[in-house]
């Protein structure tokens, strides 16, 4: 097996003294890197993205963003990463290097002061810079809070400004950033960076590297895979690594074996059939939202809303289910979708509905030596959708409570109602005895209101920092109130 080793800013690098669960922030540091800074070592700040090219939606190659400080370098072995030092171009002997047009932007616009996130705020911005799919837009000028964008979060050259969410500054405030962002022009045909989309990204390593007495493990298929977890059930499995990573840096977890999955091929299959739509439980959160581009409803509203752009770049639903929390985002909405979990194991696979799924907290049936494939959605799905997130930050929170939705509503009687929650158990649940509340009534004021009183009861919900439980009741009730005005306001309209 060839030698772990990792392309950063065009160079191949040893892996090697590194430790198996050595971040690539630390990775990068330790190689004289500095750019790449520590923030919060939790995928929250954003001071240490780096890009790595990865599979692309639109071009072969997409230049990504995500958080170095959650993911192990091991992961990356055979993989391209470039920091904020290799955005620049070099000049030749005696000159200053050339700043990339994301820097100069920065620069000349007042985007960097302390200057500690702007290397991490660069490479966010960079990524967004070569989506292939980027594209400049007509100003109408109808948006009052800037005289820059054709609204509040997207400039007239197309720029996204939510693919800057989860990197934050505390120094010069985000005016002069998002002028910086939406100043950026398109690249140009001879930079590297936006030629290499054109290529193929690096393919999957096979990887077994050991330190001491710590293995990483990158298997080739899926076989040989849930081959060595039926040897070894002690094995921590990990794809985006964006809840290991933490353990890793937060609770100095160190483990024995961990076993990657992210780009086993079977678990990267995203299709369309005419019954179903299936999602490999290793296609990231942002793929997924732009492969679907829309065609689930509730996952496009729920997406926003889920984490970071950095986190969902690396993370999963494969991996949001694994972990078993009570207050992942996912689980509700897939609920109230009524999907299913496809489950391997070296003998075959198994099908298990999802709301059989968790057991207790943090706890399912799925057995140690058992990988979670794909999800499988059921076609069609329900007209009537919507997903209600209560935290206390619009976006890059945890929820207090999470609300899912879908209900089938015909000549004003709901024929189906599914209610998906998080927050509110010590498992995400379905709103039983609301659903019945509402099924065969009209959708009236009045079969909301009751049914609102009866959905205040689900689940057992608990006092915690994030909330209190009158509170978490309270909320619940008051979304069905709130879906009810919503899709009154959208009959009437």
């Amino acid at each position: 097996m060839v030698a772990a080793r990792i392309t950063v800013n065009g160079k191949e690098t040893p892996l090697a003294p590194a430790a198996p669960h050595t971040t690539v922030l630390d990775f990068l540091r330790d190689r004289g890197l500095t750019g790449t800074k520590e923030g919060c070592a939790e995928g929250e700040c954003g001071a240490c993205s780096v890009l790595v090219a990865r599979p692309g939606v639109n071009k072969p190659t997409d230049w990504v963003a995500v958080n170095a400080c959650l993911v192990p370098a091991a992961a990356l072995d055979g993989q391209e990463v470039i920091t904020s030092e290799g955005l620049a171009t070099a000049g030749e002997a005696g000159e200053q290097p050339t700043l990339h047009p994301v820097q100069e932007e920065m620069a000349v616009r007042g985007g960097s002061q302390c200057g500690y996130c702007t290397p991490g705020f660069i490479c966010s911005m960079a990524s967004e810079y070569y989506r292939p799919d980027r594209c400049a837009h007509e100003d109408t000028g109808s948006d009052a809070d800037s005289a820059h964008g054709v609204d509040s979060e997207h400039g007239p050259n197309g720029f996204d400004l939510h693919s800057l969410s989860g990197n934050l500054c505390r120094c010069t405030g985000y005016r002069p950033i998002r002028d910086a962002a939406y100043a950026v022009g398109a690249p140009t045909e001879d930079d590297p960076l936006a030629q290499r989309r054109e290529q193929e990204p690096p393919a999957p390593a096979a990887t077994e590297y050991t330190q001491g007495e710590s293995t990483f493990v990158r298997k080739s298929t899926l076989a040989e895979t849930v081959q060595l977890l039926r040897e070894r059930p002690d094995a921590v499995v990990v794809a985006g690594s964006t809840d290991y990573g933490v353990e890793v840096n937060i609770r100095s977890r160190r483990a024995d074996l961990v076993v990657a999955i992210d780009r086993l091929p079977e678990l990267r299959e995203l299709r369309v059939e005419s019954d179903h739509i299936e999602i490999g439980a290793a296609v990231t959160l942002t793929e997924i939202e732009r492969r679907l581009d829309g065609d689930v409803p509730l996952l496009a509203e729920l997406f926003p809303q889920f984490a970071s752009r950095l986190i969902r770049n690396s993370g999963t639903l494969g991996g949001n289910l694994g972990t078993g929390s009570p207050i992942g985002d996912s689980p509700p909405v897939l609920l109230a979708l009524e999907a299913s979990l496809v489950l391997a194991d070296a003998d075959g696979e198994r099908v298990v509905p999802l709301a059989d799924y968790f057991t207790g907290y943090r706890q399912s049936v799925r057995r140690p030596d058992e990988l979670i494939r794909a999800v499988r959605i059921p076609l069609p799905l329900s007209r009537v959708t919507a997903f209600h997130k209560i935290a206390k930050r619009r976006f890059d929170d945890i929820s207090s409570v999470a609300i899912a939705f879908a209900l089938d509503i015909e000549d004003g009687i709901v024929r189906k109602a599914r209610i998906g929650l998080g927050g509110v158990a010590a498992t995400p649940i379905r709103a039983l005895a609301t659903e019945a509340a509402l099924e065969g009534k009209p959708w009236s004021a009045e079969t909301v209101e009751a049914a609102a009183r009866v959905m205040r009861g689900e689940g057992t919900p608990m006092s915690d920092h994030r909330a209190s439980s009158i509170y978490r009741s309270a909320m619940l009730g008051q979304s069905l109130l709130k879906l009810h005005a919503q899709t009154t306001e959208a009959v009437s309209s």
